[in-house]
């Protein structure tokens, strides 16, 4: 599952009917499933009511088919399976870096205005765009038009992937898509930064002055829209978003976790001490995030860090993106650590009975550690009077 997908996922909201086709006499068009060319009569239906011509939605959907690979795709999503320092480290190489770095020296004027007009630093932008395509290296090579005609009609989550259909055929209508040829991810995200057809209508921007947003071809228009869209979820300008710290040997552990903000300087006065000796943004909520516990890396997450919560779900891959981010503009290498062995996948699933078993909310037994994972060990890791860092071990999985 790409980021766009796995944040749109999150905040979908559900169509519960559509408008009647004017070729079908007023019978009323399914949501989803049935006849396909009866389905894309509802589509059409749907675009033209909405302002698009019908030669727009005409074009855009002449010759649309069902992606039998799509639907394969979305049945066998994997899941998230790798510690932050697995993760980080393959994701963060040396060799993004140099790249990223080469990409904002080479287009600083358009970074240049990405920051002046939507007060978003190059390195934020230039992280995501190394981690959806490798610099638009890495795009998807799925028809963006039949994977959201295939998924808008299956009939799993089509208030999800309508409206993206309706925003595909908005694109056709200005120009900036070609429906026969334009490819991407299986999903329906388009372009070297992955956005959602809904979020380029939205927040695209013309960074080339061509008269048309490409994200898929323009770097340009990649990188302001995305800088546009980073703003909209609420990125503040001059503020950071993710700090490294040190630790002293003794905190209230307790107090670590996203969701348990206190300001900055209070952390400070723990002993907490960021390694680039910033501590200017006191006044500014903080959370003390130990992605593999007390023992391995530590930062400061502030409120821009919500920004990438919103880009994506997971908490590994919206650290390491945050991270990166940090080290494109200047910060250094974290500090590993020595973090204690966690559980490999038959013990997360044993611990997880457990915890469920006690009352915790964890979600399903699957092997992952989530939120509700993370938060349910810190509750039993402070009753049994253990450090209490959220981070699952053997010593806990034997306590219990």
């Amino acid at each position: 599952m790409s980021a766009a997908f796995a944040r749109r996922l999150a905040f979908a909201s559900i169509i519960t009917a559509c408008l009647a086709s004017t070729a079908l006499a007023q019978t009323p068009a399914p949501a989803c499933g049935g006849d396909l060319a009866t389905f894309l009569a509802g589509v059409k239906a749907e675009a033209v009511s909405k302002g698009i011509p019908a030669s727009a939605a005409d074009e855009a959907l002449a010759g649309a088919q069902i992606d039998q690979k799509v639907l394969s795709r979305d049945r066998a999503q994997g899941v998230f399976r790798q510690t932050f320092l697995e993760f980080s480290q393959r994701t963060v190489s040396q060799a993004r870096l140099d790249i990223g770095r080469q990409k904002m020296k080479q287009l600083a004027d358009v970074f240049g205005r990405a920051e002046k007009e939507f007060g978003v630093p190059a390195g934020v932008i230039t992280a995501f765009w190394a981690m959806e395509t490798d610099f638009g290296a890495v795009q998807g090579d799925f028809n963006t038009r039949n994977a959201l005609v295939t998924l808008s009609h299956d009939c799993r989550r089509p208030e999800l992937f309508r409206p993206q259909l309706i925003a595909l055929i908005e694109m056709v209508q200005h120009g900036d898509l070609n429906p026969s040829t334009n490819t991407g991810a299986w999903a329906g995200e388009i372009g070297q930064v992955q956005m959602l057809p809904e979020d380029i209508i939205a927040y695209g921007v013309d960074g080339d002055g061509d008269g048309h947003v490409n994200v898929k071809s323009s770097s340009p228009d990649a990188i302001l829209t995305a800088a546009k869209f980073i703003k909209s979820l609420g990125f503040r300008a001059g503020q950071p978003w993710i700090q490294e710290v040190t630790l002293p040997e003794n905190l209230p552990w307790e107090k670590s976790g996203l969701g348990n903000e206190i300001p900055a300087g209070e952390w400070f006065k723990l002993g907490v001490t960021p390694r680039d000796g910033n501590t200017g943004f006191g006044n500014l909520p903080a959370a003390l995030i130990l992605p593999q516990g007390r023992k391995g890396p530590a930062f400061l997450t502030y409120p821009n860090f919500g920004v990438y919560l919103e880009w994506n779900q997971s908490f590994i891959y919206t650290t390491s993106a945050a991270y990166f981010a940090t080290r494109l503009s200047g910060a250094p290498t974290y500090q590993k650590g020595t973090p204690d062995q966690g559980l490999d996948d038959g013990g997360m699933k044993a611990l997880q009975t457990k915890l469920e078993a006690l009352g915790h909310d964890i979600g399903k037994v699957d092997g992952i550690l989530g939120s509700g994972t993370r938060t349910a060990v810190q509750k039993e890791q402070a009753r049994l009077g253990l450090p209490a860092d959220g981070w699952p071990t053997q010593a806990l999985l034997s306590a219990l």
